[in-house]
């Protein structure tokens, strides 16, 4: 048990908010892959135990990134646990979508919370351990919705637009540190969510505006982050990775003008 816990303490560990479905679930299934310790935080505790057992080895964290005593919590149970901290995924994130006229300003701040002050909350607050060895990774997810408008997205939009200045400004001063900062912007990704509320229409829409034809996969996203959280990527920081199947190359689109 001692050898097992000191080995522990060299293998490099990795943190994932909103672990327990989708991209979440999919990088802490990547990293394990690769030999890293996860810990999977999210607030949802019935889908995060469901998790959890895909997934027996990872520390389980139920807590709320926007919740500064949660992510404190947090900070005290990866501590213990791993005793380091090499990569931090900030993908929690909530997706309301409506007329700006119809959002309320109860809706906005759900949404800022969690996409915003949540990335905030948690690279503030696990700084200090990821630059314990010698620096660490952090991941912001953004989305394609942050770099280019859309409609029925004011507030996660707006939110998403903000995380990827967000990155930068954590790139720029924790660096320093030996700690790199960068976002992967999914596009449209074939989720469970997602396929269960687009509609033929859309999905259709969707597969004409994108130069692959395609939704993504999680795994394709997964493995996104998972570059940028590896020493493949030591002297990459600051940047947003678009994995989104061309969909921002494209601009406005007009798929009738590639008939």
């Amino acid at each position: 048990m001692l050898l097992k816990f000191l080995m522990g303490r060299f293998m490099k560990t990795a943190l994932i908010t909103g672990a327990a479905r989708g991209i979440g679930l999919a990088t802490a299934q990547g990293l394990t892959a690769e030999g890293w310790q996860v810990a999977l935080l999210d607030r949802d505790s019935a889908e995060l135990a469901q998790a959890a057992k895909q997934l027996p080895q990872a520390l389980v964290a139920d807590g709320d990134v926007s919740k500064p005593e949660d992510v404190a919590r947090a900070v005290s149970e990866v501590t213990a646990r791993f005793g380091r901290l090499d990569g931090l995924v900030n993908n929690a994130g909530v997706a309301d979508f409506g007329p700006i006229r119809e959002t309320t300003f109860e809706r906005w701040r759900r949404v800022m919370e969690t996409n915003l002050d949540g990335p905030f909350l948690m690279t503030q607050a696990f700084s200090d351990l990821l630059s314990a060895e010698g620096g660490g990774a952090v991941v912001n997810i953004t989305s394609i919705s942050g770099l280019r408008a859309s409609t029925l997205r004011v507030a996660y939009g707006t939110s998403k637009a903000a995380l990827a200045q967000l990155t930068l400004q954590q790139a720029v001063e924790l660096g320093e540190l030996g700690i790199r900062v960068n976002a992967v912007a999914p596009g449209p990704v074939a989720t469970k969510l997602a396929m269960a509320v687009h509609s033929p229409e859309i999905i259709a829409a969707y597969h004409d505006a994108l130069p692959l034809n395609r939704y993504g996969k999680e795994a394709e996203i997964a493995a996104a982050i998972i570059f940028l959280l590896s020493d493949k990527a030591s002297f990459v920081t600051g940047q947003i990775l678009a994995a989104d199947g061309g969909f921002e190359a494209t601009g406005i689109g007009l798929p009738a003008l590639r008939e």
